[in-house]
């Protein structure tokens, strides 16, 4: 004998059957899921009315489709870890480092300590807060007491001073030492920031 609930269910969700078989088929890219992920829509539904009727059920069971679908396309980006935890059995080429690449990393390492130390202190400061320690501009600028503007513009100056650095082969490139001047003039009092 059919409770309450089912008669429910009846009038107020298998109704719209076509109409979600159609929804899901625009949706989802996997055709031959198409019946199991309608069947688990209404399990879904009907649990949850088991505990309260929802007001609109058509908007109910349209809103726990779309849940539900999005729900599986976050797991299936999910990496098992156990998939990928014997990486020999793959036969999979591992790039091992070479010593030439180790170096040479060892070398790019030293030429960018170089270069950020070369930075102007206020630019050096404020490129380390915003690039390395990843802080919001709003945050960098609060701290510092500048506004965002003025980080913006120290970013970019650091950008282009240690592009300088490393594509240059002068080793004082003249953005260098018109960024240091401007640095130089704006502690005599002439710059705002």
């Amino acid at each position: 004998m059919p409770s309450p609930l089912d008669d429910w269910f009846k009038r107020e969700i298998l109704v719209h059957e076509a109409a979600l078989a159609g929804y899901l088929r625009r949706c989802w890219p996997h055709a031959d899921e198409l019946h199991d992920l309608r069947q688990e829509i209404y399990v879904r539904v009907y649990e949850a009315a088991g505990k309260a009727l929802p007001g609109q059920p058509k908007s109910f069971l349209f809103a726990t489709a779309r849940h539900l679908m999005t729900d599986r396309l976050r797991r299936s980006r999910v990496v098992s870890i156990e998939a990928m935890g014997d990486i020999e059995s793959l036969n999979v080429l591992v790039d091992e480092v070479s010593p030439e690449r180790w170096c040479g990393g060892r070398q790019t390492l030293k030429q960018l300590a170089e270069a950020f130390d070369r930075l102007p202190d206020r630019c050096r400061e404020v490129f380390w807060l915003r690039r390395v320690e990843e802080l919001p501009q709003k945050e960098v600028a609060m701290r510092l007491g500048i506004s965002e503007k003025t980080v913006e513009k120290h970013i970019a100056r650091g950008m282009r001073l240690l592009a300088d650095h490393f594509y240059s082969a002068t080793p004082d490139p003249p953005a260098v030492r018109e960024a240091r001047r401007d640095i130089d003039q704006g502690r005599n009092g002439q710059q705002a920031d």
